[in-house]
């Protein structure tokens, strides 16, 4: 009897998480408004997008004041990706630094107002890759296919967590120096507090020796 196979279930189960699709986000904009969209990226992570505004008359070319701008930029102002009257586009960089990026797109201006639909699809690491054209075009099978992404998955996991225990040390170090600052606040206090008792004592008894009543 040929013997059953075994799963892993830490394996399996980050197979399929990291197989999973990402579904695209739809969202209304109306004429000469804006609306921007963040997505948390770690540094030389490779993100792409693609956006469109939706056409709801099928067969039909959309009218020109369907267009919209669209910018990208990082946590620190840097521009990725700007496209000006645009109906469709899409963006492809490596980021050159952790934290939110933006996207944000705005209507032209049309007058009467109409409202878009536009669709969005942001995926930024491992949902960044085309496994179907790594596939073909280094010609794997399914399982070589699922130790690439395993590969990948985990150098992600590697600097998701380098990235927080970055955070972790960096709050450690603030509250080192909080504590340090409230100790030396908390000594100063009493120590400013004690000599103005003792300067009132003082007082006190300068004024009590003069009226000669000690």
């Amino acid at each position: 009897m040929a013997p059953k196979p075994v799963f892993h279930l830490p394996l399996l189960f980050l197979v399929l998480f990291f197989s999973s699709t990402t579904e695209s986000l739809r969202f209304e904009l109306e004429s000469g408004a804006t609306k921007c969209i963040s997505e948390d990226i770690n540094n030389n992570a490779m993100t792409v997008g693609t956006y469109s505004v939706v056409n709801h008359n099928e067969g039909h070319p959309l009218p020109e004041s369907h267009k919209v701008t669209v910018k990208v930029t990082s946590t620190f102002g840097n521009i990725y990706h700007q496209a000006d009257a645009v109906q469709t586009g899409k963006f492809a960089f490596y980021a050159g630094e952790s934290g939110d990026h933006v996207a944000c797109f705005t209507a032209a201006e049309h007058t009467p107002k109409v409202t878009l639909t536009v669709e969005f699809v942001w995926k930024s690491g491992v949902q960044a890759k085309d496994w179907s054209t790594v596939a073909k075009k280094g010609q794997v099978d399914v399982m070589e296919l699922e130790v690439k992404k395993l590969i990948e998955s985990a150098d992600e996991i590697y600097k998701e967590m380098a990235h927080i225990r970055a955070s972790a040390d960096d709050t450690h170090e603030l509250n080192r120096v909080t504590n340090d600052r409230m100790f030396w606040f908390s000594f100063l206090s009493i120590f400013v507090c004690l000599s103005v008792a003792g300067l009132q004592l003082w007082h006190l008894k300068t004024f009590f020796e003069k009226k000669k009543l000690i």
